[in-house]
C-alpha cells in the first residue's frame, strides 16, 4: 500500500470514528484538535519567520562584508596612489632646492670674482670720518723737529751683541 492509499484510508476511518462518537467527546476532541493545529501552525510560522530572518541577516552580513572588502581595497589603492603622489611632490621640491642652491652658489663666484677683477673699489667703512681729520694741535711745532744735534752716534747705536 503506498503513502497517499494509507492516508485515504486513514481518514475514512477517522470519519467513521467522528459519526459513531457521542457529542461531548466530539467536542472535546475537536478542541484538542484545534489547540494542537494552533500549535503546530505557530509552530511552523515561528520557524519560518525565524529561518527568514536568518537568511535575511546572513545576506545582510554577506553584503557589508563584501562592501568592506571594496572599501578597503579602496582606501589601499588610494593611499597607494598618495603615497606616489607625495614622493613626486617631494622628489620635484629636492630637485628645485638642487637648483636654487647651485644659481646661489654661482651667483656669489660671480660676485666674488667681478670684485677681484676690478680694482678694489672703496666702501663706506673705508671712507674717514671727521674725527680722523687732524687739527692744529695734531702738528708738530719746529721745536719738535730734530736737529742734528738729536741724531744718535753709531756708539749710541744698540748692537745685536750688545743686548
Amino acid at each position: 500500500m503506498s503513502k497517499s492509499a494509507a492516508k485515504k484510508a486513514a481518514g475514512k476511518m477517522a470519519e467513521k470514528v467522528v459519526e459513531h462518537t457521542p457529542e461531548p467527546v466530539k467536542e472535546k476532541v475537536k478542541d484538542k484538535v484545534k489547540e494542537k493545529a494552533k500549535e503546530k501552525f505557530v509552530e511552523g510560522v515561528q520557524d519560518k519567520v525565524e529561518s527568514g530572518i536568518q537568511s535575511k541577516a546572513k545576506e545582510a552580513s554577506e553584503k557589508l562584508e563584501s562592501a568592506k572588502e571594496k572599501n578597503a581595497d579602496k582606501v589601499h589603492t588610494k593611499a597607494e596612489e598618495a603615497k606616489e603622489k607625495v614622493q613626486d611632490v617631494l622628489l620635484s621640491v629636492r630637485e628645485k632646492l638642487g637648483n636654487a642652491k647651485e644659481a646661489g652658489e654661482e651667483f656669489q663666484k660671480k660676485i666674488s670674482s667681478s670684485n677681484k677683477d676690478k680694482s678694489r673699489l672703496k666702501g663706506v667703512s673705508d671712507l674717514k670720518g671727521v674725527n680722523d681729520i687732524k687739527s692744529s694741535n695734531n702738528i708738530k711745532s719746529s721745536t719738535d723737529i730734530k736737529s742734528s744735534t738729536n741724531i744718535k752716534s753709531s756708539t749710541d747705536i744698540k748692537t745685536i751683541s750688545s743686548r
